[in-house]
């Protein structure tokens, strides 16, 4: 599993080259050879890491990257609307992810994590370099970084934590990554995670609506605002997704804007849309 983790963060370090390259030209359809330039890789190269990596072809990938795609998903909003109203509950919720939600209490949150002990460590996946923590009662954050980034995230992270015992602890953190990024197999479930996260009870709201959206879809941060009962509050929904501290799990990179833009994401524009479109193609 190690081996094939690193692997595949190695893969994802070019295919993110390739993925920026293609989202800055997406209008002109780049043929096989331009895109594999832009990764450092000759064509044949490129189509083998990247259909290794993504289990289909470059060309069929970049059919889920584009805007279109965007949009057609958001032509299906009114029937997502509609289940959202029901809670997606039962055979409705599509998604095969299932997370045991806890936020903590004001007074938790004022305390800095005091009395909490909390193992970190980093991590390959195939989205690229991970940390990940994790306390007794479930993850406390889950980021994707650059190696440049890793000296401030940690320092940041101490910093959100100062009264907790942080330890580094590779060991335990690495079986929680290689099991949240497992690839699934056949029809079975991958497995449930309890995350603990700080919030107001806005943003609480928010992060448990991004749970309900099914994986391969889209939701508009509107459509969001309407299914917490404040259908004028988008940009303060907007506000909460960016605040989200549990990348992935909470699923804030199927938030897009009313136009059909995919927007920003607080881990990388090119990284959203590679979640995305391997999400959709494992629906194929």
């Amino acid at each position: 599993m190690k081996n094939s983790m690193n692997q595949q963060a190695k893969d994802y370090s070019r295919i993110e080259k390739a993925i920026h390259f293609l989202d800055k030209n997406v209008c002109d359809q780049p043929d096989l050879r331009e895109v594999a330039e832009t990764a450092g890789l000759s064509e044949f190269h490129f189509q083998k890491i990247f259909q290794r990596w993504a289990g289909i072809s470059p060309k069929k990938f970049l059919q889920f990257l584009t805007k279109e795609h965007a949009k057609q998903l958001l032509e299906k909003s009114n029937l997502l609307d509609a289940s959202y109203d029901v809670g997606l509950s039962g055979p409705s919720r599509l998604h095969d992810l299932f997370i045991n939600y806890e936020a903590m209490s004001p007074g938790e949150y004022k305390q800095k994590g005091e009395g909490l002990t909390i193992d970190y460590g980093f991590h390959p996946t195939p989205f690229g370099e991970c940390f990940v923590a994790i306390t007794d009662r479930g993850i406390c954050r889950l980021a994707f970084m650059d190696k440049a980034e890793k000296k401030k995230l940690l320092k940041d992270f101490h910093k959100d934590w100062k009264n907790a015992t942080l330890q580094d602890n590779q060991a335990k953190t690495k079986e929680v990554t290689e099991e949240i990024f497992s690839s699934p197999k056949g029809k079975k479930r991958k497995p449930s995670f309890k995350v603990l996260s700080r919030g107001t009870n806005f943003q609480i709201k928010v992060w448990e609506a991004l749970l309900k959206i099914p994986s391969g879809q889209v939701v508009t941060y509107q459509a969001i605002a309407k299914m917490i009962g404040s259908p004028k509050a988008v940009r303060a929904v907007g506000n909460a997704v960016g605040k989200n501290q549990i990348a992935y799990l909470i699923p804030c990179h199927r938030v897009i804007r009313g136009t059909g833009h995919l927007g920003g994401y607080r881990w990388g524009t090119s990284r959203k849309r590679a979640m995305l479109g391997k999400e959709a193609i494992e629906k194929i």
